[in-house]
């Protein structure tokens, strides 16, 4: 398998490794934590604002950063190198001895209205009694914490977030749902995330928002990308309605 190993920033190691014939992951450590995010968030910024010929799409990840390209367009370019893996190696290694700008801002922080309980949140019950917490405790603890969203995946814009307050963790469902419905959100252990659409799943169902998670339409379809920084802030269900009529 192709592989390279270089430095971010001087001294933090990236291990590049050939994914398929048209991708390659950087992997940039082990431990998942808001430092290693802030970095794969940044060089990703990097690579977007100095793409190579041939790049198509990047993937964020806890660790790691996923680049996918078209080979013929890779061939073609000047990039140094006999294969692609080494071309694209290159301009990625190229990009990691760029110096980070302290002030850069990585992040965009979002408030997202949820309605709690009721039909909109049906385990919100059971993750009060799996905590010792009354359900007003839950709904407050929820919406007073920030959340970083820490990778995109499952199904098309669910968000991963971390940063949960530890009082909240529950276990996922020992049997999943046949159908979550679109815009819940839930509590997978220590993580907390929001289903951008209808599709089974086993997370804690504590609430409900009214915005759209993902639209094709719009030129960022996912309303959420890694490093964003998230708050929870609890709605009625008039207001649920209102949101949704727009």
């Amino acid at each position: 398998m192709n592989e390279q190993v270089g430095y971010f920033e001087a001294d933090i190691p990236l291990k590049i490794y050939g994914l398929s014939e048209k991708s390659v992951t950087i992997t940039f450590g082990t431990a998942i934590d808001n430092d290693l995010l802030g970095l794969i968030t940044y060089f990703n910024q990097l690579l977007l604002q100095n793409p190579f010929s041939g790049l198509i799409t990047t993937v964020p990840a806890y660790t790691t950063l996923t680049v996918f390209f078209d080979p013929v367009s890779v061939m073609l370019s000047d990039l140094p190198g006999e294969v692609c893996f080494e071309k694209v190696s290159a301009h990625l290694n190229k990009i990691a001895q760029t110096k980070r700008e302290k002030t850069s801002k990585i992040a965009s922080k979002l408030i997202i209205p949820v309605c709690y309980g009721g039909d909109f949140g049906q385990d919100l019950s059971t993750v009060a009694r799996t905590n010792k917490l009354s359900e007003t405790e839950v709904i407050d603890i929820h919406t007073v914490g920030q959340y970083i969203v820490f990778m995109i995946g499952f199904v098309p814009g669910f968000a991963y977030m971390g940063g949960m307050d530890i009082r909240l963790s529950t276990p996922r469902k020992e049997v999943p749902d046949a159908k979550i419905p679109t815009g819940s959100v839930g509590i997978a252990g220590n993580q907390t995330g929001i289903y951008p659409m209808e599709t089974p799943g086993g997370w804690q169902i504590i609430g409900r928002t009214p915005l759209k998670m993902f639209d094709v339409n719009r030129s960022q379809p996912s309303l959420l990308k890694g490093g964003d920084i998230v708050t929870f802030k609890a709605i009625g269900v008039k207001e649920f309605n209102a949101y949704a009529e727009i």
